[in-house]
């Protein structure tokens, strides 16, 4: 891990990335053993003044479902306006069961929902912007009004939702710490890799749960 101080009150947020039903266990996009990180993140909360969440808010018929597109199956990819998209089951389709967060997440905490790709025609893996890296959540203007310089991420999943969030909330200026232990990952074609190597390149510090 890097070396990083202590968690320090109104600095730092805990930003929980998309810990939905889909992505756990017997959802429709589900990240193996997700469930896993629910204990691991109502154990961190209280550790923080601030957390946020990030949800999955997809419309039906999603540009990103493999199933708006005659002949193409989920995981292979297109080329969208705004780059290489790959291609995924129907998921977390707005007020849907899968859309929901983990019944057994705490959400008292949390001070802020953002919900993201419900634009009909771009996904959003990133809590920060959308996939063509323009267009913006609005996090970072809520996290500098509100004086957070460091953030501590966990949830689903490391290469492709909490890896471009960590990548981004570096480019926007922030400390960035992840949480390993409290992620896990889709791991497609070596993505997770790839993902980490660009997060230490770009500064991300890594720490357990337990370094807390």
């Amino acid at each position: 891990m890097n070396q990083f101080s202590p968690i320090g009150g109104n600095r730092d947020l805990f930003l929980v990335i998309d810990v939905q039903n889909d992505f756990c266990p017997g959802g429709a996009l589900a990240v193996a053993d997700g469930d896993a990180v629910v204990p691991l993140i109502n154990a961190l909360m209280p550790r923080f003044a601030h957390t946020a969440l990030t949800q999955d808010w997809h419309p039906g018929g999603h540009s990103s479902f493999a199933s708006s597109h005659a002949g193409k199956a989920p995981f292979e990819s297109i080329e969208a306006a705004y780059g290489t998209q790959t291609l995924w089951p129907d998921h977390c389709v707005q007020g849907s069961a899968g859309a929901a967060f983990h019944d057994g997440l705490d959400l008292a905490s949390a001070e802020l929902v953002i919900r993201k790709g419900f634009r009909q025609e771009i996904d959003s893996y990133s809590a920060f912007f959308e996939n063509d890296h323009a267009t913006p959540t609005g996090l970072t203007g809520y996290l500098r009004e509100r004086g957070i310089e460091r953030l501590f991420m966990a949830g689903l999943a490391t290469d492709f939702c909490v890896g471009f969030s960590a990548l981004d909330g570096r480019a926007q200026g922030f400390e960035v710490v992840l949480i390993e232990d409290a992620c896990r990952a889709i791991d497609l074609e070596g993505s997770l890799a790839v993902m980490r190597a660009r997060m230490v390149e770009a500064g991300v510090g890594f720490a357990g749960n337990g370094d807390l």
